[in-house]
């Protein structure tokens, strides 16, 4: 019993972080309609980032969570203005190419920066752990897991408590409309934008005290991030918080139970088998594909 409830610990702690990992993209999809395949490279960006600040100055990784956010929201104004507002407008197709082509510019660089070697944050707690009678909560897992929630309930009361929250829901919901009652649209997907990848840069952030990653290690996020985008319901914030838990405790259920080697297949057979009974996810909503909308 107490090594399934330590597993089940275990699980939501990671899944916590998944959830932070994939906000940004849905996120991004819900308001713009794009898969942004560049997701999992900012994300390993931002891991690079942490590392260089942690290396040059000796900050503790998870107090650098702001200084990388504000970096990442800067490159995310950045992105969209060069690049993905001129996809957007170029339809799936282009959406699909620029993002991808982003992936392997960011994979690139940051293998010509810092190599093809792992490299990993290591403060010096990063081995302690908390003890809370016969269940032990890693402390890096655990600081991870409650920054990612403070920002998820962050992201929360932005969207549903500001103007610029009521923008995006509106911009999510028609963007016709929107237009139509004074919200200019280019501005909020803007910010949007940059938002998604302020919340990717705090996930990698973390995601570098978790674990080593190289230059292409986005592959495996973009991969994590799109299989909880999809379980939880395409553009679903809460979806995402639901397909996270169920992808880390399924993950460690498996690392405990059956073996590591099958803790990175088992997740998408549980996803599989989710879809297969509920093919828009858990918290998406079923479309008719007979209906024209306007």
């Amino acid at each position: 019993m107490i090594t399934l409830l330590q597993s089940l610990v275990f699980g939501v702690l990671v899944g916590g972080v998944y959830a932070l990992a994939a906000s940004g993209l849905t996120l991004i999809f819900g308001v713009m309609r794009i898969v942004n395949l560049a997701h999992g490279g900012l994300m390993v960006a931002a891991a690079f980032l942490t590392y260089a600040v942690w290396q040059a100055t000796g900050l503790d990784p998870f107090l650098a969570i702001p200084l990388v956010c504000v970096a990442m929201f800067a490159v995310g104004c950045l992105l969209y203005q060069g690049v993905m507002r001129f996809a957007w407008r170029g339809g799936e197709a282009s959406i699909i190419l620029a993002t991808l082509a982003l992936a392997m510019i960011l994979e690139g660089v940051l293998a010509l920066v810092w190599g093809a070697e792992p490299h990993n944050v290591t403060p010096s707690y990063v081995n302690s752990a908390i003890r809370v009678g016969s269940i032990v909560f890693p402390t890096v897992q655990a600081i991870g897991f409650l920054i990612a929630v403070v920002l998820l309930g962050g992201l929360y009361l932005l969207l549903n408590r500001t103007w610029l929250g009521l923008g995006v829901r509106a911009a999510a919901a028609n963007p016709t409309g929107a237009t139509l009652t004074g919200i200019r649209v280019e501005r909020v997907n803007l910010a949007t934008y940059a938002i998604g990848v302020a919340l990717t840069g705090a996930a990698g952030a973390i995601v570098a005290v978790l674990a080593p990653f190289t230059p292409d290690s986005g592959d495996r996020w973009i991969g994590i991030g799109l299989a909880i985008v999809v379980l939880g319901g395409m553009g679903s914030l809460a979806g995402g918080l639901a397909g996270a838990l169920v992808f880390g405790v399924a993950e460690t259920l498996t690392t405990t139970y059956i073996s590591t080697a099958w803790a990175t297949a088992v997740p998408f057979v549980v996803i599989i088998l989710v879809l297969l009974s509920r093919p828009q996810g858990i918290f998406g909503r079923q479309v008719r594909g007979d209906v024209m909308t306007a």
